[in-house]
């Protein structure tokens, strides 16, 4: 039983883990705030995931756009599996550890 978390994405195919509090499709996480949508850097950590984005930066001094990069730390629910290069969407939430207050709601295909 998944639950509505106020965003139309898929809903994950995976089985959570119990007493996973930290899973905002079953366990107690509210989103609120931004959404991020980037790409996975780094996939290492045991729940955690780098995801990092591109927006260019224009600067009018020289009538020019900059390639600018964005990293945030994000946690991955037990019910989602994320790789390196995978295109993910993450959601703003409560602070979960000293540099993760993002969640990983959808993976895109």
């Amino acid at each position: 039983m998944t639950r509505n978390i106020g965003i139309k994405v898929k809903a994950p195919k995976g089985e959570a883990k119990e007493g996973d509090k930290k899973n905002p499709f079953n366990g107690t996480l509210s989103i609120r705030g931004k959404l991020f949508e980037g790409t996975v850097v780094k996939a290492k950590g045991k729940s955690t995931v780098v995801l990092e984005k591109e927006d260019p930066i224009y600067f009018s001094k020289y009538k020019r756009y900059a390639r600018g990069t964005s990293k945030i730390h994000a946690h991955v629910p037990s019910n989602l599996h994320v790789n390196e290069g995978d295109k993910v969407v993450a959601a703003e939430c409560r602070p979960l550890a000293k540099s993760v207050s993002f969640v990983v709601i959808e993976v895109k295909e």
